[in-house]
This record gives C-alpha cells, sequence and structure tokens, in this order.
C-alpha cells in the first residue's frame, strides 16, 4: 500500500519517517499554510534522505505553471500534487511544461457522490487522485473525515489516494471499509502543524501491518 505523509517541515523527521515505512513525503508549497516549506527547504530535506526510495511530492494550490516547475527543479521532487480549483486544462499544460517522469496528483474535496465523477474526469490528464474531505474555508490538513460510503464501490481505474482526518485510531475501519489502494496523511500524525509525532506514525505502521495481515487472510 502506498502510504503519504504531508506536511513535512523538519528533515530529521523525514529521514524517521521513511524509515518506518512511508513511501512518500508531502511538502507544502502554499505560503498561506501553516505547515508551508521554501523551495530550499525541500531541498534541504532531500539531501537528508540521501536518495532513500521515497517520492517527494511538492503541494500546490492555483498557482502558476512556472512556480511549480521552479520548485520542481530546486526542491528535487518526483511529483506534485494540484490541491486548489485546477482545471483539465491546467493539468493537461503543467504535464506537458514538467520533466518527463515527475507524477502529477490532483486533490479532489469530497462532499457529495457528484465530485467523484469530476475526480473520474482527470484520469486523462493526471497520473493519481487524492480524495480529500471538503471544507468550505481550508483546502486540507483539517482533521475531518469524508463520507467513506461514498467510496464503497469507487473504481476511477487510475491510482488513488484517501485522504481526510485519517489517524492511527481509525486508520483500520477506514481501510476495511474503503480499501484504498494508498492512504495521505497529515495533521493524524502530528503534534502541531508541520511538527510529526513519531510515536504515532509508527503507531500507524503498526495499525497498517495488522489490517494488511488482516485483508490478506480475507482473500
Amino acid at each position: 500500500m502506498r502510504v503519504k505523509i504531508c506536511g513535512i517541515t523538519k528533515p530529521e523527521q523525514s529521514v524517521a519517517i521513511a524509515n518506518l515505512g512511508a513511501t512518500a513525503l508531502g511538502f507544502i508549497c502554499v505560503p498561506s499554510s501553516p505547515r508551508y516549506v521554501t523551495n530550499l527547504q525541500i531541498q534541504q530535506v532531500v539531501q537528508a534522505l540521501k536518495g532513500m526510495p521515497v517520492d517527494l511530492i511538492g503541494v500546490f494550490a492555483s498557482t502558476t505553471t512556472e512556480i511549480i516547475c521552479q520548485a520542481v527543479e530546486v526542491g528535487g521532487l518526483t511529483g506534485v500534487q494540484l490541491h486548489g480549483g485546477e482545471s483539465l486544462e491546467f493539468c493537461d499544460r503543467l504535464g506537458q511544461q514538467l520533466p518527463e517522469g515527475v507524477e502529477i496528483l490532483k486533490a479532489i474535496r469530497v462532499k457529495a457522490a457528484t465530485d467523484l465523477e469530476q475526480a473520474r474526469d482527470y484520469r486523462t490528464v493526471v497520473d493519481t487522485l487524492l480524495l480529500d474531505a471538503y471544507h468550505p474555508g481550508l483546502l486540507g490538513g483539517t482533521g475531518q473525515t469524508l463520507d467513506w460510503n461514498l467510496l464503497r464501490e469507487f473504481n476511477p481505474g487510475c491510482p488513488w489516494l484517501l485522504a481526510g482526518g485519517l489517524t492511527p485510531e481509525n486508520i483500520q475501519e477506514a481501510i476495511a471499509q474503503v480499501k484504498p489502494p494508498g492512504i495521505d496523511l497529515s495533521s493524524g500524525v502530528e503534534r502541531s502543524p508541520g511538527d510529526k509525532d513519531l510515536a504515532k506514525v509508527a503507531e500507524l505502521f503498526f495499525k497498517l501491518k495488522l489490517s494488511v495481515n488482516c485483508l490478506s487472510e480475507r482473500a
């Protein structure tokens, strides 16, 4: 299962989280966010990881393709996550400007079943979808879960991640109900915005191991 821990700000925490089992780390490139990091801060984290096999995802919202491409180049990102109101045309244009092999993820804030139809529309212009909880004033990191019942039959035909209020306490229930191919956590494993709680991260991976073993036994 793909596991992305988002809102990374500290180089030493990034190494510890990667060692615990994260397959992707997310960096918030939105200046208004309390988890915001600059391109040079991302570069410092990447240097601390020393080539560890983990995806490095920059998170952007309603910005320009030029800013995104610069962050990819300076920060050494392997992927970009679009968390604003980016159109299909914007995603397509960005894909043409990014270096080959850089992953594009599109976040969809799910309020109703109709939002899942919108998610499917992006399959042709992005590599991966991310389903997050809807909040009227915040783009992410809200700690709120979305309605997992909406996702029981969700199959967009491309890779996707479940986000929105996931914690070590509810992750087993989420996996049992939704069976997502990947998950994304931020506030659910934090002491404060941008400061990860490594004990919670370790608990998360312990719970994930139990869930995966349980699903394997049922298969």
